[in-house]
């Protein structure tokens, strides 16, 4: 184990020696590889089963692009890592984990790539659509990075971590511990290691890495209980055959005649593409807090790069810094686990051993990992925000909370039949007012918990400064979209006229605090 330990001799007269490879690295590596190896595999099941692309064209071209994102993001990312500890000889540095976005993988696969399979009938066509979507967001990722500074150095912490909190728990947290109670004997096995070793810090046997212990103790279980019978979803699915192919994502120029499509496209892609922009600058601050100061513009700037050559390269799915540094660090990561990742993806998509990977582990083995990332980033949003913030951070949740309503409440109508189109009364009326404070949450809960803050410290003004930028996003769509899509339009023709009322509110509220800061004085100085 000592050589998992240090990777390098420990040398007593130089502890601070940055080091690529710890033990830590092992745990980390499961939760950020597992968390990629389902996007990937979860973009292919919607593209091949509920739209019926070819198989071997989604296999061969677009997941192998998406993948090559994903090792040129996270090697560039420990790249940063390494030349941090260098500067700052520091031994304990963590590389920002980079991976593929979820919730744009839903949009580009339900948004863009389906309905332009659908409508023109032409895989190779759709490819080209999606390949020139993403290289645009891309673009636009790449000059947003030199504003990310100043949006970082301008934004309270409690805007700032609020945001990502409300995403740690709400989406990464909850939404794996569902998977849990389908096999509880496995799901709270796995768990119980992974919280005793990486929440509690208690030392397993043997020095063994708990994210490892817990994928491992809970996989055997798995197949042992469903041998003897005793899952309660019966016998698991006998495993297929790994198939050894061969696919080369090379960049080429085949996005050029997918651009005509995709600029009309680019009203669904644009937000995903701001949204992964914001939480760039979140996730930045967010490390800085647990001691690994990176500059913003690096990160987002790896970030649009990756996504860029990832588009250029066949991909169809954009990349992004994923929330959960602090929790890697705590697992103790360092730039192995990047390392790792970026060529174990990349290996398994140009291999094709990606569906037999993911099947290997049951769900309710690998969930507590991402369960424990979620529990840590929400912890340290309040860890690290003044306590008169927390109200702040407590406001960011409420637009998450709407997100994960509408996912629950769609999955459900989606089970019986039906959609939103089917629902009458109230219960339309909830489900309308859900999709719109659901739309654009990250950047809705990054605005409302910075002014917020700004409220609680008693500065009106500044407030209203964020208000009024929520009315002007909210005009053309960024924010509080009524489209079920969640696509931008024109602020001289909305879709709805809700639209105009929700703009209108927030410029009310902020014509108001603009005026209290004008003749009006605090009663009390804030705390």
């Amino acid at each position: 184990m000592a050589i998992l330990a240090d990777f390098e001799e420990a040398d007593p007269m130089n502890e601070n020696k940055p080091r690529l490879f710890t033990t830590g690295d092992i745990n980390a590596f499961f939760g950020l590889m597992l968390d990629n190896m389902s996007g990937l595999v979860i973009m292919a099941g919607i593209l091949t089963g509920v739209f019926g692309m070819p198989r071997d064209l989604v296999l061969s071209r677009m997941l192998p692009g998406s993948a090559v994102g994903v090792l040129l993001g996270d090697l560039l990312y420990s790249w940063l890592a390494w030349r941090l500890a260098r500067r700052t000889g520091r031994s304990d540095v963590t590389a920002m984990p980079l991976g593929l976005d979820t919730p744009s993988t839903f949009g580009m696969a339900f948004g863009v790539l389906g309905p332009c399979f659908l409508a023109t009938k032409d895989a190779h066509l759709t490819w080209q659509v999606g390949m020139a979507t993403i290289v645009l967001m891309g673009v636009f990722k790449v000059a947003a990075s030199f504003f990310g500074p100043a949006l970082r150095r301008s934004i309270p912490r409690a805007g700032l971590l609020g945001s990502i909190a409300a995403v740690a728990l709400l989406l990464i947290a909850y939404l794996p511990f569902l998977k849990l109670f389908a096999s509880p004997v496995v799901g709270f096995l796995s768990l119980g290691i992974v919280f005793i070793s990486l929440l509690a810090r208690y030392r397993l046997p043997l020095g063994l890495p708990g994210a490892l212990a817990g994928i491992v103790v809970g996989t055997l279980a798995y197949y042992i209980l469903g041998a003897a019978g005793l899952l309660p979803g019966g016998a698991p699915a006998p495993l297929a055959a790994p198939r050894f192919a061969l696919y080369l994502p090379l960049p080429s120029l085949e996005f050029l005649e997918g651009i005509p499509r995709a600029l009309g496209y680019l009203p669904l892609a644009i937000p995903f593409a701001l949204a992964t922009v914001v939480g760039g600058v979140d996730v930045t601050e967010s490390a800085a807090v647990a001691g690994d100061d990176y500059n913003t513009r690096d990160i987002l700037l790896v970030e649009g790069v990756a996504t860029l050559v990832a588009g250029m390269c066949g991909g169809v799915m954009q990349s992004c810094p994923y929330i959960g540094h602090p929790a890697y660090k705590d697992m103790g990561g360092r730039a192995g686990y990047t390392v790792a990742t970026a060529l174990f993806i990349g290996a398994a998509a140009v291999t094709g051993y990606l569906s037999f990977l993911v099947g290997l582990l049951p769900e309710a083995a690998v969930a507590p990992i991402l369960i424990f990332i979620g529990i840590e980033i929400t912890a340290q949003a309040f860890e690290a925000t003044k306590q008169s913030h927390y109200r702040a951070v407590a406001v960011s949740f409420i637009p998450v909370i709407a997100c994960l309503t509408t996912i629950e409440f769609g999955q459900m109508l989606g089970g019986l039949g039906k959609s939103a189109a089917d629902l009458t009364g109230d219960l339309l009326a909830t489900w309308q007012a859900t999709t719109i404070l659901g739309n654009g949450f990250i950047v809705t809960s990054l605005l409302w918990g910075a002014a917020f803050a700004n409220v609680l410290d008693h500065r009106p003004g500044k407030a209203a400064v964020y208000l009024l930028l929520c009315s002007v996003l909210t005009a053309c769509g960024i924010i509080h979209s009524p489209l079920a899509s969640g696509a931008m339009f024109s602020p001289l023709v909305p879709p709805q006229p809700i639209v105009w009322h929700l703009a209108a509110g927030y410029a009310a509220m902020a014509f108001t605090f603009w005026l209290l800061a004008l003749v009006g004085s605090a009663s009390a100085a804030p705390e």
